[in-house]
Protein backbone atom coordinates (compact mmCIF):
# COMPACT_ATOMS: atom_id res chain seq x y z
CA UNK A 1 0.00 0.00 0.00
CA UNK A 2 2.44 2.55 1.18
CA UNK A 3 4.69 2.01 -2.45
CA UNK A 4 1.00 2.85 -4.52
CA UNK A 5 -0.77 5.83 -1.89
CA UNK A 6 1.70 9.01 -2.22
CA UNK A 7 0.72 12.44 -0.76
CA UNK A 8 -1.71 14.40 -2.19
CA UNK A 9 -1.08 17.52 -4.02
CA UNK A 10 -2.88 20.27 -2.89
CA UNK A 11 -2.36 22.69 -4.73
CA UNK A 12 -3.84 22.04 -7.86
CA UNK A 13 -7.42 23.58 -9.17
CA UNK A 14 -9.61 20.38 -8.69
CA UNK A 15 -11.00 19.36 -4.46
CA UNK A 16 -8.67 17.22 -2.42
CA UNK A 17 -11.16 14.62 -1.88
CA UNK A 18 -11.21 14.09 -5.70
CA UNK A 19 -7.61 13.65 -6.01
CA UNK A 20 -8.08 11.05 -3.14
CA UNK A 21 -11.18 9.20 -4.47
CA UNK A 22 -9.03 8.88 -8.17
CA UNK A 23 -6.19 7.45 -6.07
CA UNK A 24 -7.73 5.41 -4.35
CA UNK A 25 -9.99 4.18 -7.39
CA UNK A 26 -6.22 3.39 -8.75
CA UNK A 27 -5.23 1.05 -5.72
CA UNK A 28 -8.73 -0.61 -5.66
CA UNK A 29 -8.84 -1.60 -9.56
CA UNK A 30 -4.90 -2.50 -9.72
CA UNK A 31 -5.08 -6.01 -8.14
CA UNK A 32 -3.76 -5.07 -5.08
CA UNK A 33 -6.80 -5.77 -3.04
CA UNK A 34 -9.26 -8.59 -3.22
CA UNK A 35 -13.03 -8.55 -3.02
CA UNK A 36 -13.38 -9.34 0.77
CA UNK A 37 -10.15 -7.09 1.97
CA UNK A 38 -9.93 -4.84 4.27
CA UNK A 39 -8.49 -1.43 3.66
CA UNK A 40 -5.87 0.62 6.50
CA UNK A 41 -8.29 2.61 8.91
CA UNK A 42 -8.73 6.43 8.06
CA UNK A 43 -5.96 7.18 9.87
CA UNK A 44 -3.85 5.01 8.35
CA UNK A 45 -4.88 6.20 4.67
CA UNK A 46 -4.12 9.92 6.07
CA UNK A 47 -0.83 10.00 7.20
CA UNK A 48 -0.34 7.92 3.81
CA UNK A 49 -1.97 10.66 1.88
CA UNK A 50 -0.98 13.52 3.69
CA UNK A 51 -4.23 15.24 4.36
CA UNK A 52 -6.87 15.29 7.09
CA UNK A 53 -9.07 12.24 8.12
CA UNK A 54 -12.21 14.27 6.85
CA UNK A 55 -11.41 14.48 3.16
CA UNK A 56 -10.08 10.81 3.26
CA UNK A 57 -13.56 9.77 4.55
CA UNK A 58 -15.45 12.09 1.69
CA UNK A 59 -13.72 10.04 -0.50
CA UNK A 60 -14.40 6.89 1.10
CA UNK A 61 -18.02 7.53 0.91
CA UNK A 62 -17.54 8.53 -2.67
CA UNK A 63 -16.46 5.00 -3.28
CA UNK A 64 -18.70 3.68 -1.42
CA UNK A 65 -21.78 5.31 -3.27
CA UNK A 66 -19.87 3.50 -6.92
CA UNK A 67 -20.68 0.25 -4.81
CA UNK A 68 -16.23 -0.12 -4.39
CA UNK A 69 -16.51 -0.23 -1.24
CA UNK A 70 -18.64 -1.72 1.79
CA UNK A 71 -18.46 -0.10 5.57
CA UNK A 72 -18.82 -2.43 8.39
CA UNK A 73 -19.90 -0.79 11.39
CA UNK A 74 -17.11 -1.38 13.82
CA UNK A 75 -15.11 -3.48 11.77
CA UNK A 76 -14.04 -1.34 8.92
CA UNK A 77 -14.09 -0.35 5.59
CA UNK A 78 -13.61 -3.69 2.93
CA UNK A 79 -13.43 -4.10 -1.20
CA UNK A 80 -16.93 -4.92 -1.90
CA UNK A 81 -17.69 -8.65 -3.38
CA UNK A 82 -19.25 -7.86 -6.63
CA UNK A 83 -20.01 -9.63 -9.48
CA UNK A 84 -20.94 -6.01 -11.46
CA UNK A 85 -17.96 -6.48 -14.03
CA UNK A 86 -18.64 -3.35 -16.15
CA UNK A 87 -18.41 -1.22 -13.00
CA UNK A 88 -14.51 -0.26 -13.57
CA UNK A 89 -15.16 0.63 -17.10
CA UNK A 90 -18.36 2.57 -16.37
CA UNK A 91 -16.37 4.64 -14.12
CA UNK A 92 -13.69 5.41 -16.84
CA UNK A 93 -16.21 6.04 -19.43
CA UNK A 94 -18.01 8.78 -16.89
CA UNK A 95 -14.84 10.83 -17.22
CA UNK A 96 -14.40 10.84 -21.01
CA UNK A 97 -17.76 11.17 -22.00
CA UNK A 98 -18.49 14.63 -23.95
CA UNK A 99 -20.49 17.25 -22.95
CA UNK A 100 -23.22 16.31 -25.25
CA UNK A 101 -23.26 12.61 -24.05
CA UNK A 102 -23.32 13.87 -20.37
CA UNK A 103 -26.49 16.24 -20.86
CA UNK A 104 -28.17 13.47 -22.84
CA UNK A 105 -27.55 11.10 -19.53
CA UNK A 106 -28.83 13.74 -17.08
CA UNK A 107 -32.05 14.04 -19.52
CA UNK A 108 -32.17 10.00 -18.78
CA UNK A 109 -31.65 9.93 -15.27
CA UNK A 110 -34.07 12.66 -15.17
CA UNK A 111 -37.03 10.58 -16.67
CA UNK A 112 -35.95 7.45 -14.58
CA UNK A 113 -35.35 9.07 -10.86
CA UNK A 114 -39.36 10.84 -11.57
CA UNK A 115 -40.16 6.80 -12.68
CA UNK A 116 -38.90 5.57 -10.09
CA UNK A 117 -40.22 7.92 -7.38
CA UNK A 118 -43.49 7.73 -8.82
CA UNK A 119 -43.31 3.77 -8.59
CA UNK A 120 -41.91 4.03 -4.79
CA UNK A 121 -45.02 6.01 -3.95
CA UNK A 122 -47.12 3.14 -5.80
CA UNK A 123 -45.62 0.82 -3.44
CA UNK A 124 -45.46 2.13 -0.20
CA UNK A 125 -44.03 -0.19 1.94
CA UNK A 126 -43.91 0.94 5.34
CA UNK A 127 -40.06 -0.67 5.52
CA UNK A 128 -39.25 1.40 3.05
CA UNK A 129 -40.54 4.57 4.54
CA UNK A 130 -38.99 4.39 7.75
CA UNK A 131 -35.34 3.78 5.93
CA UNK A 132 -36.22 6.70 3.60
CA UNK A 133 -36.96 8.67 7.22
CA UNK A 134 -33.68 7.87 8.31
CA UNK A 135 -31.51 8.42 5.52
CA UNK A 136 -32.81 12.06 4.75
CA UNK A 137 -32.45 12.81 8.37
CA UNK A 138 -28.56 11.47 7.64
CA UNK A 139 -28.80 14.52 4.60
CA UNK A 140 -29.95 16.73 6.78
CA UNK A 141 -26.96 16.00 9.34
CA UNK A 142 -24.08 15.79 6.59
CA UNK A 143 -25.74 19.53 4.49
CA UNK A 144 -22.77 21.45 5.68
CA UNK A 145 -20.29 19.04 3.58
CA UNK A 146 -20.34 18.68 0.32
CA UNK A 147 -18.71 14.87 -0.10
CA UNK A 148 -20.53 13.51 2.77
CA UNK A 149 -23.73 15.36 1.84
CA UNK A 150 -23.52 13.43 -1.34
CA UNK A 151 -22.84 10.29 -0.19
CA UNK A 152 -26.48 10.69 1.73
CA UNK A 153 -27.99 11.81 -0.81
CA UNK A 154 -27.00 9.14 -2.75
CA UNK A 155 -28.19 6.48 -0.28
CA UNK A 156 -31.23 8.13 0.00
CA UNK A 157 -32.25 7.99 -3.97
CA UNK A 158 -30.42 4.48 -4.60
CA UNK A 159 -33.25 3.67 -1.31
CA UNK A 160 -35.93 4.96 -3.15
CA UNK A 161 -35.16 3.28 -6.43
CA UNK A 162 -34.93 0.02 -4.30
CA UNK A 163 -38.45 0.51 -2.90
CA UNK A 164 -39.61 1.28 -6.35
CA UNK A 165 -39.59 -2.99 -7.01
CA UNK A 166 -38.54 -2.67 -10.56
CA UNK A 167 -34.92 -4.32 -10.78
CA UNK A 168 -34.43 -3.63 -14.67
CA UNK A 169 -34.82 0.34 -14.11
CA UNK A 170 -33.42 0.36 -10.90
CA UNK A 171 -30.30 -1.09 -12.87
CA UNK A 172 -30.34 0.96 -15.39
CA UNK A 173 -30.72 4.10 -13.29
CA UNK A 174 -27.31 3.12 -11.07
CA UNK A 175 -25.36 2.63 -14.49
CA UNK A 176 -26.02 6.46 -15.28
CA UNK A 177 -25.32 7.83 -11.75
CA UNK A 178 -22.31 6.15 -11.76
CA UNK A 179 -21.43 7.51 -15.43
CA UNK A 180 -22.28 11.17 -14.00
CA UNK A 181 -20.99 10.82 -10.51
CA UNK A 182 -17.87 11.49 -11.40
CA UNK A 183 -18.98 14.68 -12.62
CA UNK A 184 -21.33 15.46 -9.97
CA UNK A 185 -18.34 15.33 -7.16
CA UNK A 186 -17.28 18.34 -9.18
CA UNK A 187 -20.17 20.21 -8.01
CA UNK A 188 -19.77 23.57 -6.12
CA UNK A 189 -20.79 23.04 -2.34
CA UNK A 190 -23.74 25.62 -1.84
CA UNK A 191 -26.00 25.99 0.89
CA UNK A 192 -28.69 27.37 -1.60
CA UNK A 193 -28.38 24.35 -3.70
CA UNK A 194 -28.31 21.58 -0.49
CA UNK A 195 -31.38 23.53 0.99
CA UNK A 196 -33.43 23.41 -2.47
CA UNK A 197 -32.44 20.03 -2.72
CA UNK A 198 -33.36 18.71 0.90
CA UNK A 199 -36.96 20.27 0.51
CA UNK A 200 -37.28 18.93 -2.38
CA UNK A 201 -36.24 15.30 -1.22
CA UNK A 202 -37.97 15.88 1.44
CA UNK A 203 -41.00 16.32 -0.39
CA UNK A 204 -41.04 13.25 -2.54
CA UNK A 205 -39.83 11.35 1.39
CA UNK A 206 -43.32 12.79 2.46
CA UNK A 207 -45.36 11.42 -0.94
CA UNK A 208 -44.00 8.30 -0.86
CA UNK A 209 -45.16 7.97 2.67
CA UNK A 210 -48.79 9.08 1.84
CA UNK A 211 -48.76 6.84 -1.20
CA UNK A 212 -48.76 10.38 -4.07
CA UNK A 213 -47.65 9.28 -6.80
CA UNK A 214 -48.25 12.81 -8.78
CA UNK A 215 -46.54 14.76 -5.74
CA UNK A 216 -43.51 11.96 -5.56
CA UNK A 217 -42.71 12.99 -9.29
CA UNK A 218 -42.85 16.17 -9.29
CA UNK A 219 -40.64 16.51 -5.91
CA UNK A 220 -38.09 14.29 -7.65
CA UNK A 221 -38.14 16.00 -11.05
CA UNK A 222 -37.36 19.14 -8.91
CA UNK A 223 -34.65 17.89 -6.78
CA UNK A 224 -32.61 16.52 -10.09
CA UNK A 225 -33.65 19.71 -12.36
CA UNK A 226 -31.83 21.38 -9.32
CA UNK A 227 -28.57 19.42 -9.58
CA UNK A 228 -28.50 19.34 -13.16
CA UNK A 229 -28.12 23.39 -13.17
CA UNK A 230 -24.90 22.87 -11.28
CA UNK A 231 -23.69 20.12 -13.48
CA UNK A 232 -23.82 22.14 -16.68
CA UNK A 233 -22.03 24.85 -14.98
CA UNK A 234 -19.03 22.80 -14.37
CA UNK A 235 -19.04 20.67 -17.64
CA UNK A 236 -15.87 21.27 -20.06
CA UNK A 237 -16.36 21.66 -23.75
CA UNK A 238 -14.16 18.92 -24.50
CA UNK A 239 -14.09 15.61 -22.47
CA UNK A 240 -11.01 14.68 -20.27
CA UNK A 241 -8.13 12.59 -21.26
CA UNK A 242 -7.34 9.88 -19.66
CA UNK A 243 -5.17 7.10 -19.64
CA UNK A 244 -6.52 3.42 -20.84
CA UNK A 245 -5.15 0.97 -18.79
CA UNK A 246 -6.01 -2.74 -18.37
CA UNK A 247 -6.86 -3.05 -14.67
CA UNK A 248 -8.02 -6.41 -12.19
CA UNK A 249 -11.84 -6.16 -11.45
CA UNK A 250 -12.37 -6.46 -7.83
Amino acid sequence: MATLLEPIDTSGREGTSIEISRQLLEYLLSGHLQPGERLPPERKLAEMLGVGRSVVREALKSLTLLGLLEVRLGDGTYVKRTDAEVLPQTIEWGLVIGTRHVLDLVEARRHLEVIMAGLAAKQRDEAAVRDLRSLLADAQRDRGVAGLYRASEGALLRRIGESAGNEVLNAALATIRSLLHVWLIRLPHTGARTTASLAALGSVVDAIERSDVHAARTGMAEHVDTASEGLKAVLPEEPIELETRNVAVP
